[in-house]
């Protein structure tokens, strides 16, 4: 008989579904950001809010672990400046001369690049479905932000936020794997309080450039909302869910989750903005949801152990 998959597991895998429809509100904050609040602002808002938020709530345990936390402070830097820098500011200001297209089609090299950093670089068993389960994701995220038309492909013009965004995408392969490259005693909550407070640090002398030049909204009405947003659903929510998975299903299967990104937002879209889905959508789905469940399924025990 197969063995029962713990009951930690399931949870993992069934929150796993959940963490690209809360990024999904970033490409509303994102399409909303320009002329109210710069994208450094707009980063370090978001992130100093989840620090806080986070330190508050965790802060027995930072204090506690207080010694080990100092002794690889880099660490939290590097991680702040790959996912909350980087991952953060660089996005929004990508958005700003970049189409949705671009975006979705450039981060949908995201789990490929993390799932092949997994298996090269942490040594994670991947297997022939979970290799076809991310061929045929990608082939349902492609034929999404191409909207059916392959031919588009070949059409795609890329400008200067696109490198904003190809760096972003790079980062954020970065950030997953370091996270599982340099394990913590930490819960996830602390963990992710401590790689906040670093983030912040980061951020703050761009932000403070950024507040000096003339005509910067910082206090406006809007620009506040749209950094609470930021920082409670994309921000605490999404990555908090993100790192606790990873360390129980590994990198690669939780990095497969990103290719639900993109019909995620087209239904934010049509919610919120008005943009009704097409039946590359539908399409999309057909390709990407049998994916996803075949790279999150677990592996055989002669799998999943690797010499």
């Amino acid at each position: 008989m197969p063995e029962a998959v713990p009951r930690e597991t399931r949870l993992a895998l069934l929150l796993l579904w959940l963490v690209p429809a809360l990024w999904a509100v970033n490409y509303i904050v994102a399409r909303k950001a320009p002329g109210v609040i710069g994208p450094y602002l707009l980063a370090l808002g978001r992130w100093g809010l989840a620090a806080l938020i986070l330190v508050v709530l965790t802060r027995s345990e930072l204090w506690r672990e207080r010694a080990s936390i100092l002794r690889v402070w880099p660490q939290y830097l590097v991680l702040g400046t790959l996912g909350m820098l980087i991952c953060g500011a660089w996005v929004y200001e990508g958005a700003r001369s970049t189409d949705a297209m671009n975006i979705a089609l450039i981060y949908s090299a995201s789990p490929v690049l993390i799932s092949l950093g997994a298996m090269w670089w942490l040594g994670e068993a991947f297997g022939a479905r979970q290799k076809a389960g991310v061929a045929l994701a990608l082939a349902g995220v492609v034929h999404v932000v191409v909207k059916g038309q392959w031919t588009a492909l070949g059409e795609v013009q890329f400008v200067a936020g696109d490198a904003w965004i190809v760096a972003a995408t790079v980062s954020w392969a970065a950030y997953a794997l370091l996270q599982k490259r340099w394990p913590s005693d930490l819960s996830a909550t602390a963990r992710l309080a401590a790689i906040c407070v670093g983030g912040t640090l980061v951020l703050l002398p761009p932000a403070l450039w950024e507040a000096s030049r003339p005509g910067a909204d910082i206090l406006g009405g809007q620009a506040l909302l749209l950094v609470v947003v930021a920082g409670l659903i994309p921000g605490i929510g999404a990555y908090w869910i993100y790192s606790w998975a990873q360390k129980i299903l590994g990198a690669s299967r939780v990095a497969v989750a990103l290719y639900l990104g993109p019909l995620y937002a087209a239904a934010a879209a049509w919610g919120l903005l008005g943009e009704p889905p097409g039946w590359h959508h539908a399409v999309g789905a057909l390709l990407i949801l049998p994916g996803v469940f075949l790279v999150t399924r677990p592996l055989k025990r002669s799998m999943a152990v690797r010499a």
